[in-house]
C-alpha cells in the first residue's frame, strides 16, 4: 500500500518521516561512539557512520512494517 502524510498541504512519502526520525536517533548515537572512540576500530570513518545510519533506518522500518 502506498502511504503519504500531508505536510502543511504537500503530500510526503511516509518514508522521509523514517529517514527523519532515524537522523534524530543516529545523531546522539554517533556523538556517544565518536567520544568512547569506537570509530578508532575502522579503516573508513565515514563508511562506518553511513552503515550505522542504514542499519538504523532499516531497524526503523522492519519494526513497522512487522506490525
Amino acid at each position: 500500500m502506498h502511504a503519504d502524510l500531508d505536510l502543511l498541504g504537500a503530500l510526503t512519502p511516509v518514508i522521509a518521516l523514517w529517514f527523519v526520525i532515524s537522523l534524530l536517533i543516529f545523531i546522539p548515537v554517533d556523538a556517544l561512539l565518536t567520544r568512547r572512540g569506537f570509530y578508532r576500530l575502522f579503516w573508513h570513518t565515514p563508511l562506518a557512520r553511513f552503515a550505522l545510519f542504514v542499519c538504523l533506518f532499516c531497524l526503523g522500518e522492519l519494526t513497522i512494517s512487522i506490525h
